[in-house]
């Protein structure tokens, strides 16, 4: 058996004693943090609703295809993969959105293509930045985004490029 088969029950167990030798209540604070979590995903239930309606309405829309077709001869130009036009696009706002789309591009192009590469890169190196800001700032209940959201779309938009790059420069 390997030691990471072991790290999730050594550090269940290590709270457990810890709490024991404290003398804690397990059974009781175990509730207390159910309840207290059941509150706040009644608070963010509203916008993750409102978020996923808004993912699907702009999936089933055809909106992405649109946009990459208008977007792919800008994009080769710059040598990006037009196949990951789609992911670069629906990432920011949903991770299950981006897992169909990260899988529909390894169907069509190979995992070894650079395609492939470029997707699985992205998948792995970008956010999904209006989930994270809805979901966080929704639980904290943070009203004024300020600086947050622009400074993610520059990141948002950059990223794709640069996750380009790097498999461009690294991997060829």
């Amino acid at each position: 058996m390997k030691f990471t088969e072991y790290i999730l029950p050594v550090i269940i167990c290590g709270i457990l004693i810890y709490a024991l030798v404290k003398k804690v209540d397990i059974w009781e604070e175990f509730t207390a943090g159910a309840k207290a979590n059941i509150k706040v995903t009644l608070d963010i239930l509203p916008s993750l609703i409102g978020l996923l309606l808004a993912v699907g309405m702009f999936r089933a829309s055809g909106a992405i295809d649109l946009i990459t077709l208008a977007m792919s001869p800008i994009l080769g130009i710059t040598g990006f993969p037009s196949e990951c036009v789609p992911l670069a696009l629906i990432r920011p706002i949903s991770g299950s959105g981006a897992l169909a789309t990260f899988e529909n591009i390894l169907s069509a192009s190979p995992p070894d293509s650079f395609a492939g590469r470029v997707a699985s890169v992205m998948f792995g190196g970008t956010e999904t930045t209006f989930y994270t800001c809805t979901v966080y700032f929704a639980a904290t209940k943070v009203k004024k985004l300020r600086h947050t959201i622009p400074c993610a779309l520059v990141g948002d938009i950059f990223g794709p490029f640069i996750c380009a790059f790097l498999v461009y420069t690294l991997l060829k």
